[in-house]
């Protein structure tokens, strides 16, 4: 029963099905959603890890997959994650106790004179939903920032966003700065105007055109 559990729960992230008064996707109108999901799953006594990591994870995996490949489009990535974070809301006081364990700490932010914020969010959106701590550091980011959330998240993999050609230059020197502060941090860098050889230009360990490609990179093994 628990496998039945997980995935209609993947389905309810997937779908954008947020709780069972959400009227949104209609063919599950009426129908217990996420949020209803994983209590019930928790209240049976599964393992959180495995409410998320079987559930929740699957589901998001799922959409952002779709989403890379156009099958899908930015509002569905909007309503799986409301019911991905609506779930997430009931795993919380299992991440405090230790019972349940993110894979490891993504920070974020929109470099220093940028202020766009949408390609930020969505791959915020899918990091989270994967299993990640996210650490949002907003948008307009001074390097300094980005190296001062990293001395604090020891072991943090860092992201870069822009889509101003013009802002462009400021991932190079909070590249240059992540990594003389702190030797061995990983950053990976996206936004519209990028490209591979941009990233590879600036020292940056990735880039992705995708929400999906940061996935990848993050969890790719290490070499």
């Amino acid at each position: 029963m628990s496998e039945e559990l997980y995935e209609q729960i993947a389905v309810c992230v997937e779908r954008g099905k947020v709780n069972a008064t959400s009227p949104y996707p209609p063919d599950l109108k009426g129908q217990d959603g996420a949020d209803e999901l994983v209590r019930q799953a928790l209240d049976q006594g599964l393992p959180a890890d495995d409410v998320l990591g079987k559930g929740l994870v699957v589901g998001m995996t799922r959409i952002g997959q779709k989403f890379s490949e156009n099958k899908v489009f930015v509002p569905d990535l909007l309503m799986a994650a409301k019911a991905m974070t609506a779930g997430m809301d009931q795993l919380e006081p299992y991440f405090e106790s230790g019972e349940a364990h993110h894979k490891g700490v993504f920070i974020i932010g929109t470099v220093q004179g940028d202020l766009h914020d949408i390609g930020k969010n969505l791959v915020r959106m899918v990091v989270e939903g994967n299993g990640w701590k996210v650490v949002d550091l907003g948008v307009d980011i001074s390097a300094e920032k980005f190296l001062e959330a990293v001395k604090e998240n020891a072991g943090a993999v860092v992201g870069l966003s822009a889509l101003l050609t013009t802002t462009m230059v400021n991932m190079e020197k909070t590249v240059s700065l992540v990594k003389e502060g702190v030797p061995g941090a990983k950053v990976i860098v996206g936004g519209a105007p990028l490209t591979q050889e941009f990233a590879d230009k600036i020292g940056a360990d990735g880039y992705s055109p995708d929400p999906q490609g940061a996935i990848g990179f993050l969890e790719a093994p290490v070499a």
